[in-house]
């Protein structure tokens, strides 16, 4: 059966957020009076906001990790999105995979009201069927894998016609919780680990089949 459906991971495939994340949370603990108890890199990115907040505060200040998430959402929601870049060349990928009659969709951890500010900042509003994050149901799901299962059913996403595409072995144990074949964006924040790996957005133009 041909290729008809592609679910894309967000944060490192889609997305270079780490300019807009690193510098919301620098602010925040800073405002804050708080040191990173690690270093703010492009690898704490991936994992939902409270798992990022909680990884940076010093134990003994766990109780102010609350006030953190909510000073992060108000600021990156208000404008700190605004400095997130798409990868060169996926504007182009997801334009031509539209033409090809793909249904494209977004599941990520990231949550789903700077996802939409994102996906419009981006000017990708037309190009998905839909875009889904953890607190997109509720009860909110606590992992992607769980997110992909509930998508494949509501989508109807069938593993011999729909690909998962992400960038950390998070995303490909969630895709094979899910049941569905993944691809890695090796362009992202993860290395060259995945056994079907892209150095390139065209290159997933090159190698699926369309419908």
């Amino acid at each position: 059966m041909p290729l008809r459906h592609i679910v894309f991971d967000l944060d490192g495939t889609l997305i270079d957020s780490a300019p807009a994340i690193l510098g919301t949370l620098a602010s925040i603990l800073e405002q804050a009076g708080l040191e990173p108890v690690r270093p703010l890199t492009q690898d704490i990115i991936g994992p939902p906001l409270a798992e990022i907040v909680a990884s940076l505060v010093p134990v003994e200040k766990a109780a102010l990790i609350p006030v953190l998430i909510a000073a992060f959402k108000n600021q990156y929601d208000g404008h700190g999105y605004k400095e997130t870049l798409s990868y060169p060349g996926v504007s182009i990928m997801l334009e031509s995979l539209v033409k090809m009659n793909f249904s494209l969709f977004i599941a990520t951890n990231k949550r789903i009201y700077p996802t939409r500010l994102i996906v419009n900042h981006l000017e990708w509003d037309g190009l998905f069927s839909g875009a889904y994050a953890l607190d997109s149901f509720d009860p909110p799901f606590t992992g992607k894998a769980g997110l992909l299962s509930r998508l494949r059913n509501q989508l109807g996403l069938d593993k011999s016609s729909s690909i998962y595409v992400g960038d950390r072995p998070e995303d490909a144990a969630a895709a094979a919780h899910a049941d569905l074949p993944f691809i890695q964006a090796a362009w992202g924040y993860g290395s060259g680990w995945g056994k079907i790996r892209l150095d390139t957005p065209w290159q997933l133009i090159e190698e699926i089949k369309p419908i």
